[in-house]
């Protein structure tokens, strides 16, 4: 039985505006995904479809999460499944302080755990105890992320859905982040990211996939995509050198795909 398994799912705007065309993957128990592609190619737009934050939508195709099809659902019946998803502006509530914020992500649990667990996120961003009683608009970029990170965490997640984590931060705090969530992985998580910074997120991630103008281009293992020539130059910045150094400006590297 697959974890999450997306089959030819259509997502549209305004019922005339392909913003998914077709896509289809899956993702397994306890690995770390990601999805690679730049501005425009729909990867905000697959992980609202798969939290159903997009009314009627999919159109077409199917998400089914443990066996369980869940595509249809409303977000709050997603969510009460296991899928926990942090949004690019990160979703916090700007207004309470950083405990309250940690709070809420405990909302409704009962378990003895939610002790330990909060001292496991203490324990990734020793900062937010510090800060615990500072309103979150007031938090820096990168600590601003490693909240709404932590929140999601106390919900105890089946999956944890991130869109572009590294966004806004500096080089050193981008990279804080990619390692806790290497370190979140390990305590039994899956966790499905999107990015533009490929080389970051394939540091990390056990598998990826490419999307350019809504659809899969290309998939495998982090290793692969880092020796694959088209991802090396188009998503890593390595040049082949295909183009004469006279005319590299009106070089457009050819895609295999």
């Amino acid at each position: 039985m697959s974890f999450l398994n997306i089959a030819s799912i259509e997502t549209l705007y305004f019922d005339r505006i392909y913003a998914l065309r077709g896509i289809s993957l899956t993702v397994r128990e306890n690995e770390i995904f990601t999805v690679l592609g730049p501005n425009g190619a729909g990867k905000t737009t697959l992980l609202k479809t798969i939290a159903g934050l997009l009314k009627d939508q999919p159109k077409k195709g199917t998400i089914e999460f443990c066996g369980r099809r869940i595509s249809g659902l409303t977000p709050e019946k997603i969510a009460s499944l296991g899928i926990v998803y942090v949004p690019e502006d990160r979703g916090l509530f700007r207004e309470l302080t950083v405990e309250e914020n940690l709070d809420l992500g405990c909302w409704g649990r009962r378990d003895k755990a939610v002790r330990n667990d909060l001292n496991f996120i203490y324990d990734l961003f020793p900062i937010l105890k510090e800060r615990g009683g500072q309103q979150a608009e007031t938090l820096s970029g990168g600590e601003q992320q490693m909240l709404a990170i932590g929140r999601a965490i106390l919900r105890r997640p089946k999956l944890l859905m991130l869109d572009e984590p590294s966004l806004g931060l500096s080089p050193i705090m981008a990279r804080s982040v990619y390692d806790t969530l290497r370190k979140v992985s390990e305590r039994d998580m899956t966790i499905l990211l999107v990015e533009q910074n490929a080389r970051m997120a394939l540091d990390i991630a056990d598998y990826g996939y490419i999307m350019e103008a809504g659809r899969i281009v290309l998939k495998g293992t982090s290793q692969e995509l880092k020796e694959n020539d088209d991802v090396k130059e188009l998503y890593l910045g390595l040049e082949q050198g295909n183009a004469s150094e006279k005319g590299w400006k009106f070089y457009t590297k050819r895609r295999r795909w």
